[in-house]
């Protein structure tokens, strides 16, 4: 087994340009997501893959600076880019985190890929965002996002998906089909939908910078429980994007659409 973790990061964001590198307690926020998700029993490799163009090219060197194994690849085609990291890292399983997480949990990873292991699934992924928008119950706060496939998963989706969004968003070819891959989803013990941690507007960052004021520490990583202790005491906080919960937009990718200005590459 060879666990590696890549997580998708571009400078281009319509809301929060530069997102990915905004300072969060005096550092960009990619690295701490990098941090964090390193800390993860059974990792091996942490790689982050951003695009080919220019504009991510400060990405590139934000990593070379700090020592992060990069991938730079197609900008459009995100399964693609993704499916070319995992075979230039020799991944399998391959884990997914995306850049807009700074509060991607090392505990839940361990135990996502802990699920994987014990039964011999083809894809499975922290029950939140788009793939458990019908899950019944359990799911944890939108930004703990983390999914976790099979090498041979991922490039039958690379090879077969067709459609414009299962490019752009790399698993919904997997996720969407429980008859063709063994599927599973990891369960949070209470439901946590209505809790949005995840940035992608500044109400967003708002919170999150709010969370690593009180809890950040360079000694150790604040987890899950840290969290949920903090916005019990502080419900303020969680309310400033209580707005866009609901608003993400996950429906679409259950119906996807045709390729359109993509092209496929294979």
């Amino acid at each position: 087994m060879n666990a590696v973790i890549i997580i998708q990061a571009r400078m281009g964001s319509s809301r929060m340009p530069g997102k990915v590198l905004r300072l969060l307690a005096g550092r960009p926020m990619l690295a701490h997501i990098v941090e964090r998700v390193a800390q993860a029993n059974g990792i091996g490799k942490v790689v982050v893959a951003t695009s080919d163009q220019p504009a991510d090219k400060q990405i590139i060197e934000f990593c070379e600076a700090s020592g992060i194994a990069c991938f730079a690849g197609n900008e459009l085609d995100v399964l693609d880019r993704f499916y070319q990291a995992a075979l230039a890292f020799g991944a399998d399983p391959v884990l997914r985190i995306t850049a807009d997480c700074p509060l991607a949990d090392p505990a839940v990873i361990a135990d996502l890929l802990n699920l994987f292991e014990s039964g011999n699934y083809d894809h499975v992924g922290v029950a939140t965002g788009a793939g458990a928008l019908f899950a019944n119950g359990g799911r944890f706060p939108d930004g703990l996002d983390a999914e976790c496939m099979r090498f041979a998963a991922l490039e039958r989706a690379w090879k077969e998906a067709e459609v414009a969004t299962d490019r752009e968003h790399v698993t919904p070819y997997i996720w969407r089909q429980p008859a063709e891959f063994k599927l599973a989803q990891l369960k949070s013990n209470k439901d946590y939908s209505t809790l949005r941690l995840t940035v992608d507007n500044e109400q967003d960052f708002d919170v999150i910078e709010q969370i690593y004021k009180a809890l950040y520490s360079s000694q150790r990583p604040f987890l899950l429980a840290d969290v949920l202790a903090f916005l019990e005491s502080r419900p303020d906080i969680a309310g400033i994007n209580q707005q866009f919960v609901g608003q993400e937009g996950y429906a679409e990718l259950w119906q996807p659409k045709p390729l359109s200005a993509m092209e496929k590459t294979v």
